[in-house]
């Protein structure tokens, strides 16, 4: 394993090799684990890592291997794959860790999407919150009809929808699971009594964070009494939530959806000072997780399975890669390592398409019927090729929605509003199964309510703000017709998550599991990484390296400081409004090869690949 950090100053320099040689102990530390009929977590040596862009060349693995966003939580996920775990297994082991040490991204109190490869069939397990049954249209609206800003509805109880991921978890684990369900949360737990290292990236983000602070179980847990951050580094302990987790793994997720715990989220949302929510124990008891047919799109020589509605993910990344069919560029695609301005401004363009078609027809199909009757109506040859017909040398600056062949369009467009947050895990186990999964609370500590599950003891863990991912405004405020991804009780909202399996056409065989964090723009980091192992001839963590690129059907977006003048230029010079800001992805790839699995880590986040 090789990490090299970018920055040529001393401080960087040694905290990269502080980082490379706490995840050399770590991983030491995974070694030595002894195969098991019975799981013993072990805790490894805990890292502190530095901050900001490393580079990572990747991990090879032989039998197994498991990517996630933290160190703490991918050593997890391994140990589980060792003492002979499923994928399913590893993964909810992977995201009780990630609850304690990234808090910001995912956790209990919020939803996922899985897919699950068995080895003869793919399955994807949708574990997204839903809207309380006392919600309605008007959720996000003031008193004078007009849609609040996204941080007036993000931050109280409001935005907090009823979390879904371990009635989710629970289903795959009776479907797949080999381990004992208890012993998976024995890692957590374990690190949570005993403590873990501040991470910079949480370090950072608390730093910056204006709104956790005003709640009192959020600063007492986060925060010093004087309100400021602990220092890096620091030993966190989260005694209410090794609590709740011991709950969960003796009785089940009953004991997350039903008595102490559901009554404190309840009270939490519904009591908030002055942003209440409307969750009651009913919706959380209520929960039901759903069992989703995938979408599977063939390209190429492969076949694409990602997540279908409400997720709106795999619709958009099929619909760009075979309108790029159609407008190939002459020439390599990439120069000097990077793509050219010809790829990113087809690319930008085939983006532009299908977020407006994105925008238009995507909610949550027991909610809103598909165009056409079927979502394939956006993903046939003929369809793409009209789209991909619109694509001309100068950019079109924002696309309109287009309208499959027996369709009638009863709803309004969307207008683009904030998506944030989440992770990304992938692990292929010794039998060859395989998930990727995409997990969330939404914005960066979602809606910064923090509950301790009525134990009384300090920590806990975070609620959601995905009700925020439904459009504010029910309606077009010129022409009334309502937008189709508003809210309604019951209703799951639309996502950006697109976790994907990927597979030989011809054969059958699995190659890949990928997916990212990053609101909107996971379709394009997914994207990303895709075009650049199965069309581009990289390796899963030279395609996860590219500097990040799209378009949310406005301005081309561009990773700061990572493209060269002239290809700025260039676009500009075809018409593009260029906006250089920082893009971070979370990527995690595991990819098949010669000599097993290779896996690819995002340089840009905490996240490392383990596996034997």
């Amino acid at each position: 394993m090789h990490l090299k950090s970018t920055s040529t100053s001393p401080h960087h320099r040694l905290a990269a090799h502080a980082w490379l040689l706490s995840l050399l102990l770590l991983l030491g530390a995974c070694a030595t684990q002894r195969p098991a009929a019975e799981f013993n977590y072990q805790p490894p040596d805990q890292p502190e890592a530095a901050s900001g862009y490393v580079e990572k060349s990747g991990w090879q693995t032989r039998k197994f291997a498991v990517a996630a966003a933290n160190p703490l939580a991918t050593d997890a996920g391994y140990q589980v794959l060792k003492a002979g775990g499923s994928a399913i297994d590893a993964a909810i082991a992977v995201q009780m860790v990630l609850t304690l040490v990234e808090p910001q991204s995912s956790g209990i109190g919020g939803g996922a999407f899985l897919m699950h490869w068995d080895g003869k069939r793919t399955e994807a397990y949708d574990g997204r919150e839903t809207a309380p049954a006392a919600a309605d249209e008007r959720l996000f609206l003031k008193p004078d009809g007009t849609p609040m800003s996204f941080i007036e509805g993000v931050v109280g109880g409001r935005s907090v929808g009823t979390p879904g991921v371990l009635r989710m978890l629970e289903q795959a684990h009776k479907e797949h699971g080999k381990l004992p369900w208890a012993q998976l949360f024995e890692p957590a737990i374990r690190l949570a009594e005993q403590g873990f290292k501040l991470s910079p990236r949480l370090h950072t983000l608390l730093s910056g964070e204006k709104h956790l602070g005003q709640d009192g179980t959020a600063a007492g847990y986060f925060l010093l009494p004087d309100g400021k951050v602990p220092e890096l580094g620091t030993v966190m302990r989260n005694p209410a939530l090794a609590a709740v987790l011991r709950q969960v793994a003796s009785k089940g997720a009953d004991a997350f959806y039903r008595g102490p715990i559901a009554r404190d989220i309840a009270a939490k949302v519904r009591n908030h000072s002055s942003n209440p929510g409307r969750l009651s124990e009913k919706d959380l008891a209520d929960y039901k997780p759903k069992k989703r047919e995938p979408l599977c799109t063939d390209w190429r020589r492969y076949r694409l399975c990602g997540f279908p509605p409400p997720s709106s993910g795999h619709i958009a990344i099929a619909q760009m890669l075979g309108i790029l069919e159609q407008a190939t560029p002459v020439g390599s695609p990439l120069t000097n390592g990077l793509p050219s301005d010809e790829v990113l401004h087809n690319y930008t363009e085939a983006a532009r398409l299908a977020f407006a078609d994105r925008g238009m027809y995507v909610a949550d199909p027991d909610f809103v019927a598909p165009p056409a009757g079927s979502w394939r109506s956006l993903l046939s040859e003929a369809y793409l090729l009209e789209r991909a017909s619109l694509i001309g040398p100068q950019s079109m600056k924002i696309a309109k929605p287009g309208q499959p062949r027996g369709t009638s369009l009863a709803w309004a467009p969307q207008p683009e509003q904030p998506e944030r947050g989440t992770s990304h895990i992938s692990i292929v186990d010794a039998e060859g199964r395989a998930i990727a999964m995409t997990t969330t609370i939404e914005d960066q500590f979602g809606s910064r309510q923090m509950v301790n599950g009525g134990t009384g003891l300090a920590g806990g863990f975070l609620l959601n703000n995905q009700l925020t991912d439904f459009s504010f405004a029910p309606a077009d405020a010129t022409t009334g017709q309502p937008i189709a991804n508003r809210v309604q009780p019951g209703k799951r909202p639309r996502s950006s998550m697109s976790p994907t399996l990927v597979f030989d056409k011809a054969s059958g065989e699995l190659l890949m599991s990928a997916g990212s964090p990053g609101g909107a723009l996971i379709i394009h980091y997914t994207a990303k990484t895709l075009l650049g192992t199965l069309a581009w001839g990289l390796n899963a963590q030279q395609a996860i390296n590219l500097p990040n690129f799209g378009s949310n059907n406005g301005p081309t977006l561009l990773e700061a400081k990572r493209f060269p003048l002239t290809t700025v230029e260039a676009l500009k010079s075809r018409g593009h409004e260029v906006r250089e800001q920082d893009m971070t992805s979370g990527l995690q790839a595991l990819q098949r090869n010669a000599e097993g699995w290779f896996g690819g880590a995002d340089p840009r986040r905490e996240g490392v690949v383990a596996g034997d």
